[in-house]
């Protein structure tokens, strides 16, 4: 796993291409050597009612939040919320130029005693990765 969850305001899509935010944040996590190819999940939820800031509708956010397995060191998990977090950043930027948007992520253990899991996806990804 990661499952990586984007949460955003609807004002954004007008914006943001939010299909190709999901996969600039697969394939930023796809880079990471700890993170499993196979286990990557990305999704996009749009938020229709939001009150940011002043109240003005012209705000905007995205919050990316970041579930894995437990059992990484502190040193990987900064590693990799810092570069999955640059990716958003990068992405998010030409829209932020002209908009007012705020970014948010966050990383966060899965206890695996309590969050079993099944499939098949690696019998089917190319180099069985």
């Amino acid at each position: 796993m990661p499952h990586f969850h984007i949460d955003y305001s609807a004002n954004l899509e007008t914006v943001l291409d939010i299909a190709q935010l999901c996969e600039v944040i697969r394939a930023a996590a796809a880079e990471i050597e700890t993170v499993p190819m196979a286990g990557i999940r990305v999704r996009a939820m749009r938020a229709d009612h939001v009150a940011i800031a002043d109240g003005a509708a012209k705000h905007g956010y995205i919050d990316l939040s970041v579930r894995l397995r437990a059992g990484r060191t502190e040193a990987v998990k900064q590693d990799a919320i810092k570069r999955v977090f640059a990716a958003l950043k990068d992405f998010a930027a030409p829209a932020m130029a002209t908009h007012s948007i705020a970014l948010s992520a966050e990383i966060r253990d899965i206890d695996a005693d309590l969050s079993p899991k099944f499939g098949n996806i690696r019998d089917h990804l190319e180099d069985n990765a």
